[in-house]
């Protein structure tokens, strides 16, 4: 159904321009699905009485209305080329859409480079004291991003492990924990670090600083004697770091996701420890670094220039962490293309339009085919079904008339379940 519907649930949000493109690709695929009929229909030679527009619960309809009485004199074979015809134009319709999709990247290279890494669209998101528009991400938590969709799946992961995490630690009755996404701290520095104790089960750190704690590894080969890891208690020792600092160390612990690097052991030098930034249950560390490709030093190489993208976004990146829920990340607009030029960043939105006007039309369209083509009242399914069993000569029409209406309850309360179960599982969501 997610495939059918274009449902995404985690960090659900909608917006105006996602109302106004939903109702747009509705409009689409209704006129595509009736046009159909009323070609079919011309081509018999069924007169159009008239074309109607109309709203059924907030959703815009449509309805080509023919001459009955023509349409009764017409073989059966004639009648289901039109019944089905709306049916047809939808699955062509998805069938260029699709088409299109797979061409996108092609269409828009002269003037956008795709798959690169993914652009930030709007400054309007829980991140917008560090992301502007323009702006591209470069890695999250160590790991490199090339396409918003390894963005989502990144997030997507990171929350499964905090409702896993925040079931263990219930059962523990831990109120706060380690992360898992450690960094190896010089020993000086939590000689000097300003040490806490949890008190009250609250931890409090003064000014910008975070609480770190040792992590918990398989291993601490690394982890000096007097620094090793603490079991999670009310008497735990923490220490407070500035966060800016931190994060330019080396990465240890197992809650990382950078491939092709083992951070399991934790092992660190000697006279480091691996310490982890202390969070509350249902919250994350997110590490990102990101780059403005639109600045003055950007400028000097060309973006295309694969083999010195790397230097060219040196000197014009930036590494923040976020700490709160992972859901808000959904709400960052990010798109797979990034203008070839600077001038041209007006137009950055053009192509995640068209890309999400095409997915949307594609999906209406294949919602329309799918439940037009059900054993449905007043649906299009309804026709094809009654014309489709005069084919079985053997039934008398007594007989026929009992099937279609046992066959129109049943396709009918299926498909009410069905998207009943569709309406609670968004409001549940929302909520």
């Amino acid at each position: 159904m997610n495939w059918l519907f274009g449902i995404s649930f985690p960090g659900l949000s909608v917006s105006l321009v996602d109302i106004v493109q939903a109702v747009f690709t509705t409009l689409i695929s209704i006129a595509v699905h009736e046009f159909g009929h009323a070609v079919a229909a011309a081509s018999e030679g069924v007169q159009i009485e008239y074309i109607a527009l109309f709203l059924a619960l907030l959703f815009p309809g449509a309805l080509v209305c023919l001459d009955d009485d023509l349409l009764q004199s017409l073989p059966k074979f004639s009648l289901l080329r039109i019944y089905c015809a709306g049916i047809w134009h939808n699955v062509m319709l998805c069938a260029g859409c699709g088409l299109s999709l797979c061409l996108l990247p092609l269409i828009f290279h002269p003037f956008y480079v795709n798959g690169e890494h993914p652009m930030v669209l709007s400054a309007m998101s829980p991140f917008s004291d560090f992301l502007s528009r323009g702006d591209v991400i470069m890695t999250l938590d160590g790991s490199p991003i090339h396409h918003p969709q390894e963005w989502i799946s990144k997030m997507s992961v990171d929350l499964q492990k905090i409702q896993n995490s925040s079931t263990l630690e219930n059962s523990r009755f831990t109120p706060e924990t380690a992360s898992g996404k450690g960094y190896c701290v010089p020993n000086p520095w939590i000689e000097e670090s300003k040490t806490i104790q949890q008190e009250d089960e609250l931890v409090f750190c003064p000014g910008d600083l975070t609480a770190f704690m040792s992590t918990p590894c398989p291993t601490s080969g690394g982890v000096d004697d007097n620094y090793g890891l603490h079991n999670f208690n009310s008497t735990t020792s923490k220490n407070c770091f500035d966060a800016k600092d931190v994060v330019r160390l080396k990465k240890c612990g197992n809650g990382w996701t950078t491939n092709g690097a083992d951070y399991s052991n934790c092992s660190c030098n000697k006279g480091e420890t691996c310490l982890s930034p202390v969070q509350i249950p249902g919250t994350t560390w997110l590490e990102i670094t990101f780059a403005n490709p639109y600045s003055s030093e950007c400028q000097q190489i060309p973006l295309a220039d694969s083999e010195s993208s790397g230097d060219r976004l040196t000197n014009c990146s930036g590494t923040f962490v976020f700490i709160g829920d992972v859901r808000l990340a959904h709400s960052v607009q990010l798109s797979a293309y990034q203008p070839r030029w600077a001038f041209t960043l007006f137009a950055a939105g053009v192509p995640n339009m068209m890309e999400k006007m095409l997915t949307g039309t594609f999906h209406v369209s294949a919602t329309l085919a799918f439940f037009n083509s059900l054993p449905v009242f007043l649906l299009d399914g309804e026709s094809i079904l009654e014309v489709s069993l005069c084919y079985i000569t053997w039934l008398d029409p007594r007989m026929r008339r009992r099937i279609l209406r046992f066959c129109l309850l049943v396709g009918t309360f299926l498909a009410v379940l069905a998207l009943w179960k569709i309406i609670v599982i968004l409001f549940t969501v929302v909520s």
